[in-house]
């Protein structure tokens, strides 16, 4: 091996040599600095707005509720487990191995904390890296940086992109994509001339495809990829031999077997459960057809976005897109034989769309909305590869004739540019909150079970109990067998008092998830607020064997020891829901705990850091409060009670509290 010159293919690959206009359009160093400038400002502005936005969706249990984020401890179950794993229930033993998502956002917590800006910034800068990487890529392809430009600002101005970046939880397309072009970036100027490579860059090769495949399972289609370019698109695919282009390309055959043993070995195989195992070869074929059919559509026309499109439950229903995936296939295989007479570099474009698509094309391991638009960011680069090297074959064509409808071609892209960009910026605001996504979600999917159940636990959050009932028994309509569903309307029989049907509710869930550990954790509230404190306690230990990290258990359970005078428990409990995460409520518990066993130093301790972490309730200051009061600390009494009053000055024990506190110290 040795560090020559790279070999860069030229832009047609039907000669055996570049044209002189191909060679002398690659972007020197100095103008592609202003290059990337441009397409960092190209990237960045349209998703502006997405800085306001908070967390939605799953953002919630995989940013606020996570505690492998809150410290460097949790580095092992990171790596060796799924992203659900903190949650321990049936809900952890899934296919969704993200190891370098879940690490970007302990990196983001540690950085910004539990606020969104800073998981929102750090999807900006990820999308703006991927778009200099698809200039990056296109360049050292093409070898032009007219194409470069205009596939990066396609790629950059593609409305269906807007999912990837608004979402937070959707960080996973952003790094694949990046480390995913990142790796092909150095295939592709690893190659020297005579056959041989760079041994450097056959490293860095290696090291990001490494970080590829831990962002996501679509980095096993790279060495496909690469060994298709080296064998039917490289310059010097004529004068290489099978030895020298097994070298370019062993790296990435060798990675993904250590990957997949890795992963077979903590996860137990390689994909832990089936979301259709009810699904036959025939059924798949359709599906995945009609997949394609949907994809094409999405990646031509992104006029309509959501969230959530519903995957039907028959195949039957499946035929008019499979028709339309077989008409997209047969249109694509045209156009590849087109592009492969003109442009094989193009021509590989198409290559790109269907092999980074095909793993989400097999429906049996993918989730309840097996169609999402971030499934495309990755893919459609392909696609901007095409529409790039069209569009400038189209205006050198243009330009030669000296024709006026070379200005129509500027004007319409002008024109589509800005429609994009206007469709970006008002798709990120349908992610600005909770309430604003489902519903906007909603709108284009009204049949989609799973949204009617988020929104109705975000009116149950804002107290707004009819609506989310409402919303809850639509849902339990479109599925009745959601778990999901039935435990929330065991919530609402159990705020009705309805505690037999509460009860009820439960029991459903748990015969569909019998280690579903908030069934067994609310059922034991239930048994709890009939009287049937043995019952409760046992399906609140059911819980927490279940789910040991989840804090709203041992908060639960602390408190339930300490209504039973159960002290030492209690504050076992407490403790163990601090050091997951310290919450207001759990220290609240601790701090109870503690001055109930006449331990004043740590109870003192444990109401202080209640207050530290949430200063604007008034329930810490008058907790506070009334712990000095008991201990006869009456001037810090009285300032912790006047700092709650100020919050919430109608408490009539606090002003009565305060009125004795200021009695008494008038009587000093």
């Amino acid at each position: 091996m040795t560090s020559d010159r790279p070999i860069d293919p030229p832009s047609n690959d039907t000669s055996a040599g570049a044209s002189a206009h191909t060679q002398s359009d690659s972007p020197q160093p100095g103008p592609k600095a202003i290059y990337f400038l441009v397409l960092t400002a190209i990237a960045a502005l349209p998703y502006l707005n997405s800085l306001r936005n908070g967390f939605v969706y799953d953002d919630f249990d995989q940013v606020l509720t996570n505690p492998y984020l809150r410290n460097f401890h949790h580095l092992r179950e990171i790596f060796t487990s799924s992203v659900w794993s903190f949650m321990g229930d049936f809900r952890g033993s899934t296919n969704y191995y993200r190891p370098m998502m879940s690490l970007g956002y302990l990196l983001c917590y540690q950085l910004f904390g539990p606020r969104a800006l800073g998981f929102h910034l750090a999807n900006l800068l990820a999308n703006v890296g991927v778009v200099l990487l698809v200039f990056l890529v296109t360049i050292k392809m093409f070898r032009s940086a007219a194409v470069g430009m205009v596939a990066a600002c396609i790629f950059a101005l593609h409305p269906i992109h807007s999912e990837a970046v608004d979402w937070i939880a959707a960080v996973t397309e952003l790094e694949l994509a990046f480390f995913f072009l990142l790796t092909f970036c150095f295939f592709l100027a690893s190659a020297r001339p005579g056959g041989k490579c760079s041994s450097p860059l056959q490293f860095a090769m290696a090291g990001s495809f490494v970080l590829a495949l831990l962002s996501k399972e679509q980095a096993l289609t790279l060495p496909l990829l690469a060994i298709v370019y080296e064998h039917f698109f490289r310059e010097d695919r004529a004068r290489t031999s099978k030895i020298q282009k097994l070298r370019r390309y062993g790296l990435l055959w060798l990675l993904p077997l250590v990957y997949l043993a890795f992963r077979v070995h903590y996860l137990g195989r390689f994909a832990p459960s089936f979301e259709r195992p009810e699904f036959g070869k025939r059924d798949l074929a359709i599906s995945a057809m009609a997949l394609i059919g949907r994809y094409c559509f999405k990646l031509i026309w992104p006029g309509e976005l959501c969230a959530y499109y519903l995957f039907p439950s028959s195949v039957i229903t499946l035929y008019p897109w499979a028709l339309w995936g077989t008409a997209g296939l047969a249109i694509c295989a045209l156009v590849f034989a087109i592009l492969w007479k003109y442009s094989r570099q193009a021509a590989f474009g198409m290559v790109w769309v269907f092999a980074t698509l095909a793993p989400v094309l097999n429906v049996r391991w993918m989730t309840s909305n097996a169609f999402a638009e971030r499934y495309l960011y990755l893919a459609s680069v392909g696609f901007c590869w095409m529409a790039a090297w069209a569009g400038v074959q189209a205006w050198n064509l243009l330009s030669a004739r000296r024709t006026r409808w070379r200005f129509a071609l500027p004007l319409a892209a002008g024109l589509i540019a800005s429609l994009a960009l206007f469709r970006i910026v008002v798709r990120n605001r349908d992610w600005h909150d909770n309430l604003t996504f489902y519903t906007a979600t909603l709108k284009v999917s009204p049949e989609a079970y799973y949204m009617h159940n988020n929104l109705g636990t975000v009116y149950w959050q804002m107290g707004n109990f009819p609506a989310a009932k409402r919303e809850w028994v639509t849902a339990l309509m479109l599925a009745p067998g959601s778990e999901y569903v039935l435990h929330n309307l065991g919530l609402v029989a159990n705020s009705e008092k309805h505690y037999p049907q509460a009860r009820a509710f439960f029991f459903a869930a748990l015969r569909i998830r019998p280690n579903f550990s908030d069934a067994h954790l609310d059922l034991g509230i239930t048994y709890q607020a009939m009287g049937l404190l043995d019952q409760a306690e046992a399906q609140f230990l059911k819980a927490e064997r279940l789910s040991p990290l989840n804090i709203r258990v041992h908060n639960t359970l602390s408190e339930f020891y300490l209504d039973r005078r159960k002290l030492p428990e209690s504050e076992a409990e407490a403790r163990r829901s601090v050091e997951i995460q310290p919450t207001t409520q759990g220290e609240w518990d601790l701090g109870l705990a503690e001055w109930m066993q006449d331990n004043r130093s740590g109870a003192e301790r444990a109401f202080v850091d209640a207050l530290a972490l949430n200063p604007s309730s008034s329930r810490a200051h008058f907790m506070l409060g009334l712990f000095y009061m008991d201990s006869s600390r009456n001037a810090e009494a009285i300032r912790e009670y006047r700092a709650g009053l100020q919050l919430d000055p109608s408490n009539a024990d606090a002003i009565v509290n305060l009125k004795k506190l200021e009695f008494l110290e008038e009587g000093h």
